[in-house]
């Protein structure tokens, strides 16, 4: 008699990747109020501060220009922010501990839940570009300049989405997720995200100045506009890539950690 094996090949190539971002963006569409919500929030929020706060910061009307880039970060803060939600709830249902029997690499669940999200945030960033459009915003970027800023705003969101999927692991609950990844969602609000660095009191303006989101912005800013950016570019990609680098790293780990 002989005894059947238990062991069976992984799944070749990206097929498993594949699997799981087909998983993960099929139950982003089942979730409709969170998409909806993905996509409303960053044009509510941009006609706020256009129309609420621009007459008052800006009163040539040419705030819209100036908060357009702002907007589209802090967004995407929150829509990545509900993939920490995703790991959270898949860990604490035990459905990971069933996909590690599976012939495949563990890492594929979080590349679909990454993969899904940056799907998500660039949809809302067309839409919040376009609706920007209508109302006056005006960029000057030629069609290259136009991909250096979609590129930035692509890596942005990649290596927060990898951060905010990694706190999902780290958190005990989805409800400890969400707490966590809600003290990154202010730090759009304390750089030029949408008011002037200088205008900023003293000791703000060096937080401000050394924290990630500055940079990206003023770098997004110079593609769409045309102008300098001297050493932002620079700082825009090394942030970028230190924190996906560290938090895909600290990611796996915490997989590896919790799967047992």
């Amino acid at each position: 008699m002989t005894t059947p094996t238990l062991l069976r090949p992984r799944l070749a190539g990206i097929s498993a990747e594949r699997v799981f971002v087909w998983r993960s963006l099929l139950r982003s569409l089942r979730d409709a109020e969170s998409l909806m919500m993905a996509i409303l929030l960053p044009v509510l929020l941009m006609l706020m501060f256009t129309f609420v706060f621009g007459g008052a910061l800006e009163p040539g009307g040419g705030y819209v220009d100036y908060v357009v880039p702002g907007i589209i970060l802090t967004c995407a803060g929150f829509g990545a922010s509900s993939t920490a939600l995703y790991v959270a709830g898949d860990m604490k249902a035990g459905i990971v501990d069933r996909f590690r029997t599976m012939p495949l690499r563990s890492g594929a669940v979080l590349t679909g839940h990454v993969v899904a999200s940056l799907v998500r945030n660039l949809l809302a960033t067309g839409v919040v570009i376009l609706v920007a459009v209508v109302v006056g915003f005006r960029p000057t970027a030629s069609a290259l300049g136009w991909l250096g800023a979609l590129a930035i705003i692509a890596l942005y969101i990649l290596a927060i989405t990898y951060l905010f999927a990694a706190i999902g692991l780290a958190a005990r609950s989805p409800e400890g997720a969400n707490a966590y990844g809600f003290i990154l969602l202010f730090l759009p609000y304390l750089s030029s995200a949408f008011v002037p660095v200088a205008t900023m009191p003293q000791w703000l303006q060096w937080i401000a100045n050394s924290q990630p989101v500055t940079p990206i912005i003023e770098t997004i800013r110079g593609f769409l506009f045309s102008t300098g950016m001297g050493a932002e570019l620079g700082w825009a990609l090394l942030w970028c890539g230190l924190i996906l680098a560290l938090s895909a790293a600290w990611g796996a780990w915490l997989f590896r950690r919790r799967s047992r």
